[in-house]
């Protein structure tokens, strides 16, 4: 199973940690969430899936603009979906950060995990890869 670390905390039995879709204790269970935050879990769950749709795209684009670009065309195409994939990064996250952070039941010490932080380092690099598409020339 793929195991995302967004949220630790510290509980009685040990650590606990939560990421998208399981929490994690001793052994993993689906994640509960109140009602309320429901829509807001799931809305954070479409857009990192779709941020990692649109990274592959422009990935797929980009090889094909590779070899099919005349000199000195530009990859808007690529930069174009790396943008959109930052746009999806950005509402995902922002959103997770907003409503769930330190929401850890039972849990005290709550501090963000690896996978939120690479979250936030994959923002900045898809911003920064989406401009330099924008402004690239094949040579």
């Amino acid at each position: 199973t793929l195991f995302q670390v967004w949220m630790v905390g510290s509980s009685n039995f040990g650590a606990a940690t939560l990421g998208l879709w399981q929490m994690c204790n001793k052994s993993c269970t689906e994640l509960v969430v109140k009602s309320d935050d429901e829509a807001s879990l799931k809305t954070v769950q479409a857009f990192m899936i779709l941020s990692i749709i649109f990274s592959v795209i422009a990935l797929i684009m980009f090889i094909v603009q590779l070899f099919t670009l005349e000199k000195g065309k530009r990859f808007y195409i690529t930069g174009a979906f790396m943008l959109v994939c930052w746009l999806c990064i950005l509402i995902g996250v922002s959103i997770y950060t907003a409503r769930f952070t330190g929401q850890i039941p039972l849990s005290t010490n709550t501090h963000h995990g690896y996978c939120f932080i690479l979250a936030w380092i994959c923002f900045c690099f898809s911003f920064i890869i989406g401009i330099l598409y924008l402004v690239l020339r094949k040579k």
